[in-house]
């Protein structure tokens, strides 16, 4: 892999000049280095991380090279100093869930425990590209969640009181207020689902959703975590109730701790260890059109439907809605859902029947029973899982690794997901964030 991104939001914005080092071996991105390439033919960019063999034993292997588990490693060497780290990865960096999604970034979440979650993530996403030295393309163009109905619109004055109480800014936006925002909806009183208002998030927006894992998996690289594509992990060795080691296709590799931040294969990989998770894996699938002007300056999302839109740099419509019903480990679409998908957004935006789409894509996405992700212990010693993220892994990247790291070094939660664990499905303390109980197909 080789980079050319620079930290900052725009060509010449204001960055911390580095030089580029002597020994080829590390590069600081910035407008000098930038406009040194550019004058000497590009010939001096070295390599985002490094190219390596596994050795035989690391202190911690983290089982998946996405954003979360790149997000693992990196927050491990910077916060805590742990630098004897392996990242393992069956595809390519970038290629898994992180970049399958529509790089949707907010923290308008209702319960405490997410709210207080999601708003860490929000405020470690607004220093991202500095932090990596990478540019994230974090847009912090807002979130606009329609109101369509009475009910609807008191549920949302609720919740964003909620978000208000919690200190994350929550924006409620009447009719004319909406028009200005995205003057391109549907706003016919006789329509199907008219459009009353609206609850913003100004401060959400969207990342370029690989660009997250390939800042993080060369932060993590300049620190020294050791990273390994086309490393599928195919089993992991237990002495009693502790792992001790992981079989992979370039060998095995013995380790002190495992995390496994695998998205929706959590649960073939905790097959391996005889443990069942309550997790059930399933597609979503996300689409763009071809490029046109500027016409979504914002996220959007039906309220009277599962549609989410918004708008990338080259002009591509963005979106996406429900995940298939059936379970699958497939990464590839159906009709179906496609034409239920662009129903809503035609009958919320009728503009867009005009759009050819011009790609599709599927995730797998690992449904929680409660829709609340899983980062903690397991019953197994020295065995760590991050998963059950549902429709929010990607937004949640920078706090995921962040609290996961934290997991991971101390064997003991942060308070920031000390109730996110596996223990609450036994107990009964779930956190259902849409009131809908154990329905992953619903979240």
């Amino acid at each position: 892999m080789f980079a050319g991104s620079f930290a900052g939001n725009g060509w010449l914005s204001p960055v911390i000049l580095y030089v580029v080092s002597t020994n080829n071996k590390l590069m600081h991105y910035s407008g000098f280095s930038l406009l040194k390439q550019a004058l000497t033919g590009n010939r001096g960019w070295t390599r985002a991380w490094r190219n390596l063999e596994p050795r035989k034993r690391y202190d911690v292997v983290i089982i998946g090279g996405g954003g979360h588990g790149l997000a693992t490693a990196y927050y491990l060497a910077k916060l805590h100093g742990i630098t004897d780290v392996a990242v393992v990865e069956k595809g390519y960096i970038g290629g898994g869930n992180t970049g399958r999604n529509t790089t949707i970034v907010r923290s308008n979440y209702m319960l405490n425990p997410n709210a207080q979650f999601y708003e860490h993530s929000m405020k470690l996403w607004e220093g991202l590209s500095q932090d990596l030295n990478y540019n994230v393309m974090f847009s912090q163009r807002g979130v606009l969640n329609l109101i369509h109905n009475d009910a609807q619109r008191d549920a949302f004055a609720r919740r964003g009181n909620a978000l208000r109480l919690n200190g994350i800014d929550a924006v409620m936006h009447d009719l004319d207020g909406v028009r200005k925002l995205m003057p391109h909806l549907d706003f016919s009183k006789n329509t199907r689902f008219p459009v009353q208002g609206g609850l913003a998030q100004p401060r959400g927006g969207t990342a370029r959703h690989d660009a997250v894992a390939w800042g993080y998996a060369r932060a993590a690289d300049r620190l020294g975590v050791e990273i390994f594509q086309k490393c599928e992990v195919t089993g992991i060795k237990r002495k009693g109730d502790q792992v001790i080691s992981v079989e992979t296709t370039r060998g095995p590799i013995e380790a002190g701790q495992v995390g496994v931040a695998v998205a929706g294969n959590s649960s073939r990989l905790f097959d391996m260890v005889g443990m069942k998770l309550p997790i059930e894996s399933h597609v979503l699938q996300a689409f763009v059109t071809e490029g046109i002007k500027p016409l979504v300056n914002t996220v959007c999302t039906f309220g009277a439907g599962h549609f989410y839109i918004s708008q990338s740099d080259k002009g591509g419509l963005v979106f996406g809605g429900d995940i298939d019903g059936w379970n699958t480990y497939a990464q590839r679409g159906n009709l179906p859902t496609f034409n239920h998908v662009v129903a809503g957004g035609v009958t919320m935006m009728p503009c867009l029947a005009r759009l050819r789409v011009l790609r599709q894509w599927g995730g797998v996405m690992d449904m929680s029973m409660d829709g609340t992700p899983i980062i903690g212990k397991t019953p197994i010693d020295n065995l760590y899982l991050n998963g059950g993220w549902c429709y929010g892994g990607f937004k949640a990247t920078p706090a995921s690794g962040w609290v996961f790291a934290h997991t991971i070094a101390n064997d003991k939660p942060h308070a920031l997901n000390a109730e996110f664990t596996l223990e609450r499905f036994r107990e009964g303390n779930i956190i259902d964030e849409k009131g809908v109980g154990a329905s992953p197909k619903s979240h």
